[in-house]
């Protein structure tokens, strides 16, 4: 998919939705372009990058993706080649669910309100309702508002519980780690035989801190010859020192 594909795209979403202040995006080539840096400058938008081999920093995504792979296996024919013509569906599917962390549906948190659904036209179809009366816009608005509030303080406090239990389980098995510039550290990277398979290379130095989880690495032999990475993909290199050669003693003995 090309830049201006991207950028138009990007842009259809806008106009639904709005226009964001910030833009979570990997290091595709693609996202990193002087179509995509003009779009997000001229719209005001700050755009922030996944350090590499880390899926972790972008896990929402990466969850949401695999979620709707696997709702895709279920559904799709033998030779997997209709999974288009089901992608709408599951996607209206998945937006109607209340999420774990927040208590609401995407399309709530969205718009403000639940979703019509085919349970809703099922379930009004059994129920006769009564007749709807004409509301006034500012009560409407009014409500709308209101209800907004209320919402947006529930999924505030709903995140917050969801952020400190999995910080707990996070911190049960981290500790805490720096470099400092100049130091010589190890990278966990895809092998080249196997991209699946990665092992740790090197040693590289460390040219500078970013921040307490990212660090930019000095790689030579690399098109890019500074990249950044997460301090999970980084280890301290530490030099063996050779192994020394046994020494004999040799006593002469007058006889």
């Amino acid at each position: 998919m090309g830049d201006c594909q991207i950028a138009y795209a990007l842009l259809q979403l806008f106009l639904r939705v709005g226009i964001p202040s910030e833009i979570l995006t990997d290091q595709g080539a693609n996202f990193l372009s002087n179509t995509l840096r003009q779009v997000y400058r001229l719209l005001h938008i700050k755009s922030i990058r996944t350090t590499p081999y880390h899926p972790q920093t972008d896990g929402l995504v990466e969850t949401y993706n695999r979620t709707l792979k696997s709702m895709l296996k279920k559904v799709v024919s033998t030779s997997g080649k209709d999974w288009d013509k089901w992608l709408p569906y599951l996607l209206f599917a998945y937006h109607e669910v209340p999420q774990a962390s927040t208590g609401f549906s995407p399309f709530e948190l969205l718009y403000g309100r639940r979703v019509r659904g085919p349970l809703d036209v099922l379930q009004e179809s059994w129920i006769v309702g009564k007749a709807g009366t004409a509301t006034i816009i500012l009560t409407y608005v009014l409500k709308m508002r209101e209800r907004m509030e209320q919402m947006t303080q529930l999924v505030r406090n709903e995140m917050e519980k969801s952020q400190r239990e999995q910080k707990t389980w996070y911190d049960r098995a981290v500790r805490q780690r720096a470099f400092e510039p100049g130091q010589e550290v190890l990278l966990m990277l895809p092998s080249s035989d196997n991209k699946l398979l990665a092992k740790w290379k090197g040693p590289y130095k460390v040219r500078r801190k970013q921040s307490d989880t990212v660090y930019e690495i000095e790689m030579p032999e690399r098109r890019n010859p500074r990249q950044t990475f997460h301090i999970n993909l980084l280890k301290e290199w530490k030099t063996r020192n050779p192994p020394t050669s046994p020494q004999f003693y040799i006593q002469a003995v007058k006889e």
